[in-house]
């Protein structure tokens, strides 16, 4: 490393993706990076460091860097780095914390990468019970749990957040549900998310009748 150390700086300067390594072997290439991702480090710009140890597969230094964000408190990135660097304990870790705090944008991210659909399940519970939707929403996509994006759309319309409704019947295919919003839509004057809600259901007769007598 001796020989290409003073490379460093330069690479520093430039950035990792504007700069040509192909001359060098991959072992000498994955050396003079790692160096470059260390001096990122000491820089503090962890994202550059992630970037350049997710390139050399360094997962030793990525735990490193997750390490970092945690301490900061970055929990988010730092989900990031561990998931890069295939760190199920840190993960689960973070995980734990998030859930236990009430980040669980951050304690979903965590759990999906572990693919703990237990944990999952939990988040998304709760996340409904405190009216999280759009969280709640994601959760039970990824979960593919239709009965409870279901119940999630049916809450957010009594709630009024037809964003959300639309969201979580789109997600869970029902069409019945779909249509049901249009009608809500269509009771409140909103010809333009009716027709959309009508569309997704594929209801060809309300999308007609919307098309003949409100002209959209």
């Amino acid at each position: 490393m001796a020989d290409f150390s003073r490379l460093v700086p330069t690479i520093l300067e430039k950035g990792i993706d504007k700069v040509d390594l192909s001359m060098f072997d991959i072992a000498t290439r994955n050396e003079i990076l790692n160096a470059v991702g260390d001096e990122y480090l000491k820089k503090q710009k962890y994202l550059e460091a992630i970037k350049t140890f997710t390139v050399t597969g360094n997962k030793e230094r990525l735990v490193k860097v997750g390490d970092e964000f945690k301490v900061l408190s970055n929990f988010t990135n730092a989900v990031d780095a561990y998931a890069l660097a295939g760190a199920s304990d840190k993960l689960r870790e973070i995980g734990d914390k998030c859930l236990r705090e009430g980040a669980m944008a951050t304690a979903v991210k965590a759990f999906k990468n572990l693919g703990d659909t237990a944990k999952l399940l939990t988040v998304g519970e709760e996340c409904f019970k405190k009216g999280k939707f759009d969280t709640a929403i994601e959760v039970f996509s990824i979960l593919h749990n239709s009965d409870m994006l279901c119940k999630i759309g049916d809450a957010c319309i009594k709630d009024g957040k037809y964003a959300y409704a639309a969201e979580a019947f789109r997600l869970s295919d029902n069409k019945e549900k779909l249509s049901y919003l249009g009608d809500v839509f269509l009771k409140e004057n909103l010809i333009n998310s009716a027709m959309s809600a009508y569309q997704l259901a594929g209801n060809q007769i309300m999308i007609n009748f919307l098309k003949q007598n409100f002209g959209v």
